[in-house]
């Protein structure tokens, strides 16, 4: 019988070794795997360099980095990828301003305000309202950035630029007034404990959507007893009331603020007679606003009310000051939505004006088309732009630029509702 037993503990001790062989063959898999679904550390990219701007050589380091954004067990759910210029000789934070700058869209990347007007280079693109052509392009320093007085961080909002959700996150979690609102100061939270610059004047600089932005990032930031005080707020193409911006019916008012630029951009290409001004654009405009107050705005209010000899007086005026035809602009019940006006004041020319610059020109496929197909000052200049951030990206500040990089409409979807 003992010879039976010791051949069956054998057995058991060479089935529990194959056993414990096996799970050692396979934990190192299994923490192969676990390390593969593992979020790698955020990517930075360090570089220096120096500009010269009003009349002052200003060295800085560029730090080009990811930051995440993590959940309530500290996971990264999203990266914000964004650029910091800090100039050299500042020990004291209390001394130096730093500005937050992003752009609008929504869906928009920060490459506009960064390589456009802000940062320490920029692209330079022909004088004048021509398109961009084809490469090379132009890649200067910027003698116009504020460098000089303040630290500048580019932000690229989640879903644009090369800022992206993580893991199994959505980016309908990140696309709305209050979310983006929240990632965005969470990521500024996180920027001034890394660089301690919590006693740092701190200023808010956005454009387009990018001052809606503001305004829900400021209620963000500042509410509650954890809230982070900021110094100043900066807007540039503001957009605070889309009720202002929007022309559905029934709302007149966008219209008395659109037609001062209508009346530019009709001075610009000549569809009006300039002599009557005697040649002078500041006094044109004077008098296209206060049309736009004193007699536009209470013709449309009126409505039905308004005496003929007053509508046709108001046509009459408006003709001379948008150049529109009088017809045109009865048809159009004194009315003319931005898209009507960009197809409609070259039409004859069988051109679109532009939306963004209204100085710029492209030729449309047909003659009939109620608004443009697409925007001449934005196609007009974004292959410029596109180009000459990746290559300042790749060869000045060092990113690795393999991934591709969103500069609009990647997000989709935008939750316009606040809570």
């Amino acid at each position: 019988m003992k010879r039976p037993l010791a051949l069956v503990l054998a057995l058991v001790l060479a089935v529990s070794a194959c056993a414990r062989a096996q799970d050692e063959d396979a934990k190192p898999k299994d923490e192969k795997a676990a390390a593969g679904e593992a979020t790698p550390e955020p990517r930075k990219f360090e570089s220096t360099g120096s500009v010269t701007a009003n009349g002052k050589n200003i060295r800085y380091k560029a730090y080009a980095e990811e930051t995440y954004i993590l959940d309530d067990k500290n996971k990264p759910r999203a990266s914000i990828f964004s650029t910091t210029y800090l100039a050299d000789g500042y020990a004291d934070p209390t001394k130096r301003p730093v500005a937050f700058i992003y752009n609008g869209g929504p869906g928009s990347a920060s490459l506009w305000l960064h390589m456009g007007v802000f940062g320490p280079k920029r692209v330079r693109l022909p004088d004048g309202p021509s398109d961009d052509g084809a490469a090379p392009f132009n890649i200067a320093a910027n003698p116009l950035t504020i460098l000089d007085v303040a630290d500048l961080v580019f932000i690229d909002p989640v879903g644009t630029g090369w800022s992206k959700t993580l893991g199994d996150a959505k980016g309908e979690e990140y696309w709305g007034v209050t979310e983006d609102a929240e990632s965005i100061r969470e990521f500024i939270r996180r920027w001034l404990v890394k660089n301690q610059r919590w006693n740092s004047p701190k200023y808010l600089i956005g454009e387009s959507y990018g001052t809606t932005r503001s305004g829900a990032l400021i209620d963000a930031l500042e509410s509650g007893w954890t809230d982070i005080a900021m110094n100043g707020i900066v807007l540039i193409s503001s957009v605070l009331n889309f009720g202002l911006d929007a022309t559905d019916p029934g709302n007149d008012v966008s219209y008395v603020g659109l037609l001062p630029s209508y009346a530019a951009t009709a001075w610009y290409h000549e569809k009006i007679n300039r002599e009557a001004w005697g040649g002078d654009i500041g006094k044109f405009l004077d008098d296209a606003r206060a049309f736009a107050t004193d007699e536009y705005m209470p013709a449309l209010l009126k409505g039905q009310l308004l005496p003929a000899d007053a509508r046709q007086h108001a046509i009459s005026r408006m003709a001379s000051l948008t150049g529109l035809s009088e017809k045109y602009i009865t048809l159009s019940n004194m009315r003319v939505p931005l898209g009507r006006f960009m197809r409609e004041l070259m039409r004859d020319e069988g051109l679109t004006v532009g939306r963004l610059d209204s100085r710029f020109t492209g030729r449309e496929a047909d003659g009939v088309s109620d608004s443009p197909d697409a925007d001449p000052s934005a196609y007009g200049i974004d292959g410029a732009y596109t180009a000459a951030m990746l290559d300042y990206f790749g060869r000045d500040l060092k990113v690795d630029i393999s991934e591709p990089y969103v500069t609009l409409g990647g997000v989709q979807s935008w939750k316009w509702a606040t809570r």
